[in-house]
């Protein structure tokens, strides 16, 4: 861990009611200006975070246990990150790679093409966001196929542009009135093992003759995939499943892309989370978790299916960022150089432990799941699978207060979700299932 996490004590400290009156006044000043579409999931405001912990504005350190989903894996305020981004502020803020190019975004897509899954060459571009990685995969499976056909799985999230609103499973509140959207988009059933009882063989025959029959192969350009889905509630595959599709796949010339913008760089304890099921995707979208907080993402995959694009069809203003790009870098070389891996695991190990005791003592869990530090707790009426959408609210309203900040996740509402820096202490991941104890007693 940093030395410099020690200027912000690592612990839960409540000095005033949460959210505090300082966080109040400036919730006013935002309800003024800022679009009511532009949610607010509580009315606090941060003035400085390191490692685990944010500290608001009046005061109260909280402990993040939602990573600002999922893109402070390596923890708030890393100092190696900063200082790259710095150095490189000083020297470069922007040319436009595809008019002047720089070195941190060669370095970026090296990285990449290392560490992405598959033996053999690679390519990148880079982007601002993860729904803008996982628009651009999508030109670029149909460019280098020349198909229109997209299939994504049930309860998928892919973003919130106009081809990736399509692409959700959810209509509230990703699309609901924001149409029309893109056309050609096939949604199919997923695995989900706690619900649907089916091995990763019979999940996936089910999906494949669902898109056989209702799409057609010789149609779909690419099958998105999360590897282990996010949003819809950190479903994790039956085993077996994943490869079966990746097979199909190959076997019909469709791109396989594993949409990795959550799941990614490290958050399962290993750099991908497609390695986790043994499979080698066509493309692979990267953002969130790449760059300690600054916004860059990209596309990476397979030479030739990146090079079917012409030139002059992939990019953007932004695209790559120097000062993004070098802080990708950074955290790249922190990871191997503090085996932050080896860190996603032992929060696997602590708060999936402690988890599964809260189980014991708490029928209303109806399941325990996740890789990593990418951990969720899904809600059901005792000895069912019917969803209790009541519980994950009466936490997090709960544990708020108590100076501990917490996600929800879920179709139904009803998962709360762990994206915890992995540098997050022992000490603290004990404390919040503590916290979380306390708001299911008091349930």
């Amino acid at each position: 861990m940093n030395t410099a996490v020690s200027s912000v004590a690592q612990e839960r400290i409540v000095v005033t009611e949460i959210p505090g009156p300082k966080s109040l006044a400036l919730h006013a000043r935002r309800q003024a200006v800022v679009s009511g579409g532009v949610s607010a999931t509580y009315p606090i405001y941060i003035d400085r975070a390191k490692g685990a912990i944010m500290v608001d504005v009046d005061g109260n350190h909280i402990v993040d246990m939602g990573g600002g989903i999922g893109v402070m894996t390596i923890g708030h305020s890393d100092d190696a990150v900063i200082e790259a981004a710095a150095a490189q502020a000083r020297a470069v803020t922007h040319t436009l790679f595809t008019v002047a190019g720089y070195e941190s975004y060669v370095r970026v897509c090296e990285l990449l093409a290392q560490h992405t899954p598959g033996d053999f060459a690679k390519k990148t571009v880079l982007v601002n966001s993860g729904a803008e990685a996982v628009e651009n995969a999508v030109k670029i499976a149909r460019k280098y196929t020349g198909r229109s056909g997209v299939a994504v799985l049930d309860h998928g999230y892919h973003g919130r542009t106009n081809l990736t609103m399509a692409m959700n499973f959810k209509a509230m509140p990703y699309k609901l009135g924001f149409g029309p959207f893109a056309g050609d988009i096939h949604h199919a059933p997923n695995s989900y093992p706690f619900h649907d009882g089916l091995s990763g063989e019979e999940a996936a025959a089910r999906t494949i003759s669902y898109l056989e029959k209702k799409v057609g192969a010789q149609d779909l350009a690419c099958l998105v995939v999360e590897p282990i889905q996010g949003e819809g509630g950190f479903i994790v595959p039956a085993d077996g499943f994943l490869p079966a599709l990746v097979k199909w796949c190959n076997e019909n010339g469709i791109v396989y892309v594993s949409d990795e913008v959550q799941s990614g760089i490290m958050r399962t304890g290993n750099y991908f989370a497609s390695s986790h099921f043994g499979i080698v995707p066509d493309l692979v979208t990267s953002a969130k978790g790449i760059a300690g907080g600054f916004p860059i993402a990209g596309v990476t995959g397979r030479a030739e299916i990146m090079d079917a694009s012409h030139a002059g069809g992939l990019g953007g203003t932004f695209g790559g960022n120097p000062m993004a790009a070098a802080a990708a870098v950074a955290v790249f070389e922190e990871i191997e150089k503090r085996d932050l891996m080896a860190e996603a695991k032992r929060v696997e190990k602590t708060l999936k432990g402690a988890l599964l005791e809260l189980q014991k003592k708490h029928p209303v869990i109806g399941e325990v799941r996740g890789v990593g530090a990418m951990l969720a707790v899904e809600f059901t009426e005792p000895g069912t699978d019917t969803p209790r959408a009541d519980v994950v609210p009466h936490i997090t309203a709960y544990a708020i207060k108590k100076g501990l900040l917490l996600l929800s996740a879920g179709t139904y509402g009803n998962v709360l979700r762990f994206l915890p820096a992995v540098v997050t202490s022992d000490e603290l991941l004990l404390d919040a299932v503590a916290v979380i104890d306390e708001a299911l007693s008091s349930l």
